[in-house]
This record gives C-alpha cells, structure tokens and sequence, in this order.
C-alpha cells in the first residue's frame, strides 16, 4: 500500500487536497494486472477499475484478495470489450462471439438512439455488476471503459437501480481545459472535444449523484491526456490540484503503457506528493 501522506506538511495558507489514484482496465491482461499491483505495492496507487469479462479477469481478483488496501470497482464495459450475456441474450448489442463494437461513436448514437436496446442494456449491466459482486470484493467505485457510464441512456439505469446495485461511489469525468493548457501540449482537438463533452454529461449527472448521495472526486485528472499520463506530466499536475478531492485515471501496464506504469512508481512523484501534502485515498474514503 502506498504510504500515507495525510500527516505531510502543508505550505501557508494551503487547504487540504486529497488524491484518488486510479488504474482503469484491470483484468485485461496479465500485462495490465501486474503493473497495476506493482504500482500499488511500490508506487502510489491506491484504487484500480476491473473488467469482469476480459481474459485476466480471474487472475486480477485472485491479486486484488491479496492486497486488500487495494480500493477495487467495477470498471463497466460496454464498449470495445466482450459481455457477461452470451449474444442470444443481448444480440442488439454484441456480435455472435459476445464482443461490443469497437467503434465509440456508433456505440454512443446506438445506445441513445435506440430505446429497444434499453432492456438488453440493463440486463448487461446487471450482469456485470452480479459478477463483480461474485467476487466477494467490496465496490469502491463504479466508471465506465471509454466512461460510457455518463452516456444518458446507461447513466439513467445506473441511477434507476443505484440501490440495487450497490453504487455507494461514482467517477464523475470531468477535466480542466486550462490546467491541461499548463501541464501538456499538443492534441488539442482531442483535449477541446473532450472537455467539451465530459463538461455536459458531468453537469447533468452531478445534480442525479448528489440526490442519491453517491460520493464522488470533484476533478478527474487523465482525460485529456490520451493515454499520455507520464511521469512529466504528474509532476507538473501535482502542484496544480485544486483543495478537496480529485482524482488521476491511468492506464499501466508493462507493455503497452509502461510510461504510465513507470510515473506511478516514480520516486519524484512520491516526493511531490509528500511535498505538497497531498493525501492519498481510495473512493471508498470519500
């Protein structure tokens, strides 16, 4: 377990700012299972996202039991990956080996578009949540691969059964444009289009979560950078977190995202997050 910070000194004046540590896409692979507890065990991790369907699904709960400061939630797909329902039971949205289309924006117009799908989505999601609830893990958060899980039709489910699902804490996405100005640069049609996006969706969800009373971060840092959540990009991030909660999605791995694996065992971010006094947390200390 990352150690804790909360006793950390602060600079004059400054308000207590708590940070949420995520890795979306556990149980991908072995690849992806791996990095993530390294970075728990070694670096400042402290939450992580799992996929229920996907091929190191059984490997990742046999690691998450034996790291139990591990916070772990359900990371919903529905979207790029495979299903809980075979495709007899759900075929308007899977093909007949059970996989989602990998294409996000005819994902999106289908979902919203097509109210015959609305039973067949709740059905999935059930499942997936029946799943995970399986595992005997207790649910730290709930977010969605490609955050599908602030598309209005998925998110109006999610709400309708929030009770019976056991959603207590929630990734509420969204990014700040003009930090992201200040930390990185470059993709700016990517970071525009998705900021824009995630403001909408996040500002209609905020009011549903808080009548709910499900707990959220207040800032999601990660979005617009793409896969590109660096050590350098950390350490200029770091200084500018806002007081109260936020949180930083990432997505290592020992292949593919190594980089991203390698900012969150990175000696030097430790030491700005000691600097800064900055406290790790899970979602479930919301």
């Amino acid at each position: 377990m990352p150690e804790d910070f909360s006793n950390s000194p602060t600079g004059p004046g400054s308000r207590r700012r708590r940070l949420i540590v995520n890795a979306d896409d556990f149980g991908l692979s072995d690849s992806v299972n791996e990095a993530v507890v390294r970075a728990h065990r070694e670096g400042v991790l402290t939450t992580a996202s799992l996929m229920v369907n996907e091929a190191g699904f059984g490997e990742a709960v046999r690691l998450a039991k034996k790291n139990p400061k591990l916070g772990v939630g359900l990371h919903l797909t529905l979207s790029h990956g495979h299903s809980a329902l075979g495709p007899e039971r759900i075929p308007g949205l899977v093909d007949g080996r059970g996989e989602f289309s990998r294409n996000p924006v005819g994902v999106g117009m289908k979902y919203f578009f097509g109210r015959n799908l609305r039973g067949e989505l709740r059905a999935e999601i059930h499942a997936q949540f029946e799943k995970f609830h399986g595992t005997g893990l207790p649910l730290d958060h709930v977010n969605g691969h490609l955050h599908l899980h602030l598309h209005p039709a998925i998110f109006r489910i999610l709400m309708e059964d929030a009770e019976q699902l056991g959603i207590r804490q929630m990734r509420l996405t969204r990014d700040c444009l003009s930090r992201s100005r200040r930390t990185s640069s470059g993709h700016w049609f990517y970071r525009v289009s998705h900021a824009a996006v995630f403001e909408a969706l996040s500002s209609r969800a905020r009011r549903r979560l808080e009548m709910k009373n499900i707990k959220h971060a207040q800032i999601t840092f990660g979005l617009l950078q793409d896969s590109r959540v660096d050590e350098a990009y950390v350490l200029k991030l770091l200084p500018e977190l806002p007081s109260g909660d936020s949180e930083l999605y990432s997505h290592p791995s020992l292949d593919k995202f190594k980089h991203e694996f390698e900012a969150l065992v990175s000696p030097r971010v430790r030491e700005a997050l000691r600097q800064g006094g900055i406290e790790l947390i899970r979602y479930q200390d919301l």
